[in-house]
């Protein structure tokens, strides 16, 4: 099975948002399934390699800052989505969950 310095290998011939590579063309490329490509995409970026990445786009490795941004803005919402949803399910406003301080108004 691929591992993620074979996605990397993968991702190095796809640099900048043009150059974006569907998840489903990175299983076709190195024989994973979809849920593997995410795992190793995870890793790499847990390892600081800077793998962009959008529905839209695809993956593919940042070419400039702005790139990195947008890609960071894209996981946080996310994230925050997935908060959310935790919020409702606990019945526990967000700021709450999240341990956060409350200013008297």
């Amino acid at each position: 099975m691929a591992n993620k310095d074979q996605l990397l290998t993968l991702l190095s011939r796809h640099i900048g948002e043009a150059s974006g590579i569907t998840a489903e063309q990175i299983t076709l490329a190195i024989g994973v399934p979809k849920r593997r490509v995410r795992t190793m995409v995870s890793e790499l970026r847990l390892d600081g390699v800077a793998v962009c990445g959008h529905p839209r786009d695809g993956y593919y490795i940042a070419s400039n800052a702005d790139e990195v941004e947008r890609t960071c803005r894209f996981l946080r919402s996310r994230a925050l989505h997935s908060l959310t949803l935790e919020s409702k399910l606990r019945h526990v406003p967000l700021p709450d969950l999240l341990g956060q301080m409350r200013l008297k108004t």
